[in-house]
């Protein structure tokens, strides 16, 4: 069940919150607590009702642990098993295929592939349980009923595509007795939330994808791109990627907030940053936070020389590549990732205390301008289907392949065009669409870097259990003209459901 859907908006939405306010108010809060919960169970189950068992033994099986570690026989042993068996639960259904074909490539077999069907968020509920059973063991985690663990799990805005909830923030919300009501406060942030992540989703994502299958397809066939092929079906899917991601993230929290209770900010304007230390501080946020507290420290972090400190580092971004997929891609992206952190560290250690000669706009400008460059090739090998492909597309990139332009300019352009064709550019039919496709590119980059994110946006709602500093003379203000516009976008979007396109993220 998409978020974008009529079956959602129309059905399971307004049952779900009408029923677990009048449960709140008629019955009592752990009523409604359990009744959001079945409803979450039962959002899970739409997509594949034989995962449903699959979760709830998950559940059962970690909050069973849990009690286990929090009791008189806490060991190391009990947790270690516990993580274990989250791993290989994980590791049997995303990545068994995916070791199979690798021993067959490498040893010459021929072992049958499972052709296992991934269940959706199966990587965001392992995490979650795992980060648990840790706080757990570490004895910062109270004992809790078994309605508010479920809960905690399967919470229906988060459950697919994140973000990574921690139950220090979630759990004591479940039992706050102010959830029980219903506000305008909530309800004004909630839809205003949604309707921009919706906006997000259908105004921008979904109309610059047209732009990013066929060419990345075509660099998994083997076909040459050229320069401005490879470029523009790049930056396409870099804002693709960015306002499909920011959009589930702002409709989670929006949907979250109707039923009074915040989630933690998972995206926070990471094409803004000047670093990639602070991209990853601005990039799936909780992703970010779990790497770091529980895989680079328990590594050692930084606290064993710095060449342990560097090699953790890449690592812990190594496997978070591997976390997003079964694939050679994602491990390099992940390996990317890890090198760029590397040197960003190893620059800021060599320039410490050696102040720059640089204006700090130029160095903005500058240091914003390779980063997201830095970012943008690495999403080639996120998005690419086969290393091969990726490959093509920085070969096109690099313009290796040549330069070509729609041929519907060399009749317009008249004189220039022949001058053109002098000097070595080619007009062919190609995939890059001209003007069209440099326009959907440029509007949502303005977007990005000159307009507040949402969460800023809406800064004196506290639409997060986040808090940032971030200021913005961009703020919403409830009055007639700002709520005419989110109505007039709502129903624009509402409108254009029938075109369907799931969230990127849920196949991670």
């Amino acid at each position: 069940m998409l978020f974008n859907s009529y079956e959602f908006l129309l059905v399971f939405l307004p049952v779900s919150l009408g029923c677990y306010y009048a449960i709140s108010r008629i019955v009592n809060q752990r009523t409604a607590i359990a009744w959001l919960a079945l409803c979450s169970m039962f959002f899970y189950g739409w997509w594949n009702p034989a995962y449903v068992w699959l979760m709830a033994g998950s559940i059962l099986a970690n909050y069973s642990f849990g009690l286990i570690l929090s009791g008189k026989h806490r060991s190391r042993l009990v947790l270690g098993l516990s993580v274990t068996l989250n791993l290989l639960l994980l590791g049997y259904y995303k990545y068994t295929d995916f070791f199979i074909a690798n021993i067959n490539e490498l040893a010459g077999l021929d072992w049958q592939l499972h052709n296992i069907i991934l269940p959706l968020g199966i990587s965001f509920f392992t995490f979650t349980q795992i980060a648990y059973l840790v706080d757990v063991y570490r004895g910062e985690v109270r004992e809790y009923r078994i309605a508010d663990y479920f809960l905690f799990v399967t919470y229906f805005p988060h459950l697919i595509a994140g973000p990574i909830i921690h139950h220090k923030e979630m759990m004591p919300q479940f039992s706050n007795k102010a959830v029980e009501q219903i506000t305008a406060r909530n309800i004004t942030a909630g839809l205003v939330l949604f309707t921009i992540g919706l906006a997000k989703k259908i105004l921008i994502a979904d109309r610059v994808m047209v732009y990013v299958s066929p060419v990345f397809s075509a660099a998994d066939s083997g076909v040459a791109l050229t320069f401005f092929e490879a470029w523009g079906g790049v930056l396409a899917y870099t804002l693709q990627l960015y306002f499909d991601f920011s959009g589930y993230v702002d409709m989670a929290l929006g949907i979250s907030l109707l039923f009074g209770i915040r989630l933690p900010l998972n995206f926070n304007s990471p094409y803004k940053s000047t670093s990639i230390i602070d991209f990853w501080r601005r990039w799936h946020m909780t992703l970010s936070r779990f790497l770091r507290d529980y895989l680079y420290i328990g590594l050692g972090g930084n606290r064993k020389g710095p060449f342990r400190r560097y090699l953790n580092l890449w690592l812990t971004m190594l496997l978070g590549g591997l976390w997003h997929g079964a694939g050679w891609t994602f491990i390099i992206w992940g390996a990317m990732h890890g090198a760029y952190l590397c040197i960003n560290h190893g620059w800021r250690a060599l320039c410490k205390g050696r102040p720059s000669r640089l204006p700090e706009s130029v160095r903005t400008l500058l240091y914003g301008t390779l980063t997201f460059m830095a970012v943008t090739v690495a999403w080639v090998f996120f998005r690419a289907d086969t290393v091969g492909g990726a490959l093509q597309i920085l070969k096109g990139m690099a313009g290796c392949n040549g330069v070509t332009l729609p041929i519907k300019y060399a009749s317009q352009w008249g004189e220039l065009s022949h001058w053109l064709v002098q000097q070595g550019l080619v007009f062919d039919d190609n995939l890059f669409k001209g003007g069209k496709q440099i326009g959907q590119i440029v509007w949502p980059l303005l977007i990005v870097w000159l307009l507040p994110n949402s969460h800023t946006f809406l800064r004196n709602y506290e639409v997060t259990v986040t808090s940032f500093d971030e200021t913005s003379r961009w703020v919403f203000r409830p009055n007639i003209v700002t709520l005419s516009i989110v109505s007039i976008v709502l129903i624009y979007c509402f409108s254009h459901l029938t075109q369907l396109s799931e969230f990127l993220y849920f196949r991670f």
